[in-house]
């Protein structure tokens, strides 16, 4: 056992106390991280603007302190990109996380001194909840491999600007720098199949254990390695143990991965965001993401159904209810107030905050009022390949045809299939049945005959690969929308 292991005990014993202490009591330490952040943020242009100084409950925040998204909040960040001081936090933030929008062009979210510990501490946090539950911290002697962002770094207004990723590749503990891969001469090249080639000629002889990525680009580096040596990861890597990943729905991606490896390992699921760290998975045997209610942000929920309503119900964390969708808002030391970060949630504990992530609030297929949502998809997803097992994903996404050339309008499915169903009608069917299941509204429009059943589109191997490719978005912490309601992506794909 080396020492890193060794040392990660009783280091991991100390935050599993520390996390079962906020955590069984959530409405204390989310009310304390309210006050704080009001407290400092009444010094702020922007508590100023909204009347910090006479907000006593958050029923006093919710009148001051409209929701927000990028866009509207975009006039303070601008004056902070001008140079400009204690705009929406004291000072100056020390980093921007550069990251594209759909509406607002390229976003620039603050990232400042107190909100830093916030992205680097709970991802360690996510790693020693493993080791403490399971006892297991060997994965920390051998080879760590983060497959992300460029850690090279611009500057706007003398601040900091890069991904997400890059950054934090930043504060990355000295500890574990000496057996982390790739190197940072690797991590800055930009064109992603040239870095992923770079990527395995480090790593193909090291003794990697832990490896950390999206899953459809962790996909692509075992692939590459499987045709390189012609062997399972698990023969490549015999000490890979452990898989860190983020930012997309594991489930689809699950059975291919593993038979890539050639065994089943375990994995952590992380929720980071470029706005802040949300939650991370802390068991092996319970579902769902923790909730960080002490890690420097307040949290408002808003019941999805009111999300586009003038003046939309904004529950704190004892007001929310289990299986609940909820459309997730932040207030935070980064200087974010009554920020939508574009995210669905749902509680799957209270005892102590759990939750899954169902989808974006602004990705729906809804062209007939069948307000179909990403947890929906993938679920009938899942489902559907459950029950035609020969068949492994490599993605898909959906979108509705309303004017098809001929027959009635439909939900079109685009699947990149590494192993096809030996059925493709029956699946089509079994998956159309799934979604019917899970969709009381799309089941309707079935069954009075104003929708037909989805169709499939099977696309060529590497196509959304060559999609992203022509977005200039492959690799890091880029993903394919799972949904949409419109056709730009579909058009896109049959370009290809």
């Amino acid at each position: 056992m080396g020492i890193r292991s060794v040392l990660a005990k009783p280091f991991a014993a100390y935050i599993a106390k520390e996390t079962k202490e906020w955590s069984s009591k959530p409405d204390f330490y989310q009310q304390k991280i309210f006050r704080s952040l009001i407290d400092t943020g009444k010094n702020t242009r922007f508590g100023k603007d909204h009347g910090f100084s006479e907000i006593k409950s958050h029923d006093d925040f919710k009148r001051q302190v409209p929701v927000r998204d990028y866009e509207a909040l975009k006039p303070y960040v601008e004056k902070v990109l001008r140079g400009e001081e204690n705009i929406l936090w004291k000072g100056k933030p020390e980093y921007f996380a550069k990251t594209s929008g759909t509406t607002s062009g390229t976003k620039y979210i603050p990232i400042t001194k107190d909100s830093i510990p916030n992205h680097i501490n709970s991802a360690r946090n996510a790693l020693l909840s493993y080791v403490h539950e399971t006892g297991n911290g060997k994965f920390l002697d051998g080879g760590l491999i983060f497959l992300s962002g460029s850690p090279e770094l611009s500057e706007k207004a003398g601040i900091k600007t890069g991904r997400l990723s890059g950054i934090v590749n930043h504060h990355v503990p000295q500890y574990l720098r000496s057996n982390q891969k790739p190197s940072y001469t690797t991590n800055c090249i930009e064109d992603w199949e040239t870095k992923l080639d770079k990527i395995i000629e480090e790593t193909l002889h090291s003794d990697m254990t832990l490896i950390s990525g999206i899953p459809p680009w962790a996909q692509m580096y075992f692939d590459r390695i499987v045709a390189r040596t012609g062997k399972k990861i698990k023969d490549v890597f015999p000490n890979f143990s452990m898989f860190v990943y983020g930012g997309v729905n594991f489930e689809p991606y699950r059975a291919k991965l593993f038979e890539t490896i050639g065994k089943k390992i375990d994995s952590i699921e992380t929720y980071p965001a470029s706005e802040g760290f949300i939650a991370y998975q802390d068991s092996q045997h319970e579902e769902g993401l923790l909730l960080l209610l002490n890690s420097g942000i307040f949290f408002e929920f808003i019941p999805a159904e009111e999300y586009f309503n003038e003046k939309p119900t904004r529950l704190s964390i004892e007001e929310v209810e289990l299986g609940k969708n909820y459309a997730l808002v932040i207030n935070s030391n980064a200087g974010l107030w009554g920020y939508s970060i574009g995210d669905t949630i749902k509680f799957v504990s209270k005892n102590p905050y759990r939750i899954i992530v169902s989808g974006r609030i602004k990705h729906f297929i809804s062209a007939f009022g069948e307000h179909v949502i990403g947890e929906e998809v993938e679920k009938a997803m899942k489902f559907t390949v459950e029950r035609f097992p020969e068949t492994h994903l490599v993605e898909f996404t959906v979108a509705p045809n309303v004017a098809p050339a001929e027959g009635m309008p439909h939900h079109e499915w685009f699947i990149e299939f590494s192993n096809p169903p030996k059925d493709l009608n029956s699946f089509a069917l079994e998956l159309d049945n799934q979604l019917r299941k899970l969709n009381v509204y799309y089941d309707d429009l079935i069954t009075g005959n104003i929708l037909r059943t989805l169709k499939i589109i099977a696309l060529r191997p590497n196509a959304f690969i060559d999609y992203m490719k022509s977005l200039g978005k492959l690799g890091g912490q880029n993903k394919v929308p799972r949904l949409s309601n419109d056709r730009k992506i579909a058009e896109d794909l049959g370009k290809l």
